[in-house]
């Protein structure tokens, strides 16, 4: 594998995460992490509709003209998310109707239409792919462990299995989004404090 394919594969991921870098994708985070089966069925959602739309953009791209670009990544992100949802009813259907708009909602999620725009439109197929898939991956590693530390600690469950002792009282704030959101600020804060190209001079 060249540089330029592990670069595309991880950046997303570390330096260049959707979430804790670039600050996209965060109504969604707070919203379906407080249970960490839902947190990871969108975040597989998101992993399916950003790489798939960046494979099928980065494959289209010499025939789209260009006034009517935005209308097809539209059309083409939303026939993922229908498949995503439709999948999710026939598959998953209790999770689905849990996480119910916030699949829909996938079609306006900026990581996948920034990452369409920025890349799929001037890249070929293979490399449109990893990045789609990275990009979700590292929005879905966020929400995973968000929903980590707030199932369990406000639940005292993972994956609705008791994990804490019964005698644990589970803590209504870390249920509530304000948690969610200080929970991200801690991640933002430890990346940040490891990684100092990150810090802002």
């Amino acid at each position: 594998m060249d540089n330029k394919l592990k670069e595309t594969i991880l950046n997303p991921i570390f330096k260049g995460n959707p979430i804790t870098v670039l600050v996209l994708g965060i109504c969604s985070s707070l919203a379906v992490t407080v249970q960490l089966k839902g947190a990871c069925v969108m975040a597989l959602s998101v992993i399916v509709v950003t790489g798939l739309s960046s494979l099928l953009v980065s494959l289209l791209r010499n025939t789209i003209p260009n006034r009517v670009r935005i209308i097809v990544q539209l059309v083409v992100v939303a026939l993922m998310v229908i498949l995503v949802d439709q999948f999710l009813k026939a598959y998953a259907y209790s999770v689905g109707k849990q996480l119910s708009v916030y699949i829909g909602l996938i079609i306006t999620n900026c990581i996948v239409m920034g990452r369409i725009e920025a890349f799929a439109l001037g890249n070929k197929p293979l490399p449109s792919l990893l990045d789609g898939l990275a990009n979700g991956f590292g929005y879905g590693m966020i929400l995973v462990i968000v929903a980590f530390f707030r199932e369990l600690l406000g639940s005292g469950t993972l994956f609705g299995f008791r994990v804490l002792p019964e005698a644990y009282v589970p803590n209504n704030l870390v249920i509530l989004p304000p948690f969610a959101l200080i929970l991200l600020g801690c991640i933002i804060w430890v990346q940040r404090a490891v990684d100092k190209d990150l810090q802002e001079n």
